[in-house]
């Protein structure tokens, strides 16, 4: 019986570490990588610093439902209004194209040609399957050790957190953000994505693929 209950105890008091250690892995990540991008992202042009390169992050172009997908969109229009303020040169997408009928970069790039952004300004990354590969990338296989990454505030916050790992200076340039219940679902989503980003770090887990050397301008 004795044994019985103290396998019972241990068992108890495994749980409850586990819990506690989960709730302080959950908002422990999320403060540091929240508290860190302080004064290193913007929600407007004029307050941009001037660097060569903006590092678009990728999304879908459509929804699930076959509608625009406005994170897409809303990344498109930012990365537009830094490049015609004059605060970047040229503009590198990453996104996935791990497999041939799906294509983020060169969805991203047709949409800034269209939007009047010179298409020998663009250059692609077809291998930024997630945000820390596009970050390892952008300074590993496109040289660039200082950029200001495009995407909702969010996310631009995690790609700074992951950029400075890597040895980066990163700035953000908040595209606008989507309050609808999908924009929920993906606030929670990034939640759990900030707790991996620690796990990615401790781990020393890279890039899945680096390749050769792409040089910008």
């Amino acid at each position: 019986m004795k044994s019985k209950r103290n396998w019972s105890k241990i068992i108890k008091r495994t749980f409850i570490i586990s819990f506690l250690f989960g709730l302080f892995w959950f908002f422990g990540a999320n403060w540091a990588i929240e508290s860190n991008a302080e004064g290193k992202i913007f929600d407007k042009v004029s307050n941009c610093p001037k660097v060569k390169v903006a590092l678009v992050l990728g999304t879908s172009r459509t929804n699930k439902q076959g509608n625009d997908n406005l994170y897409f969109s809303y990344r498109i229009k930012a990365a537009v209004e830094l490049y015609r303020a004059g605060k970047v040169k040229y503009i590198l997408v990453s996104g996935d194209n791990s497999i041939a009928t799906y294509d983020e970069p060169t969805d991203m790039k047709n949409a800034l040609v269209a939007a009047g952004i010179p298409a020998n300004r663009i250059f692609l990354d077809y291998a930024g399957f997630r945000t820390l590969d596009s970050m390892e990338r952008a300074l590993k296989v496109f040289g660039q050790k200082e950029v200001i990454v495009i995407s909702q505030r969010f996310h631009n916050e995690r790609a700074i957190y992951l950029g400075e790992h890597f040895g980066m200076t990163v700035y953000g340039y908040n595209a606008q953000d989507v309050v609808k219940m999908g924009g929920f679902k993906t606030k929670v989503r990034e939640r759990f994505a900030r707790m991996k980003v620690f796990w990615d770090i401790v781990f020393g887990v890279d890039s899945k693929f680096l390749g050769p050397q792409v040089k910008i301008g």
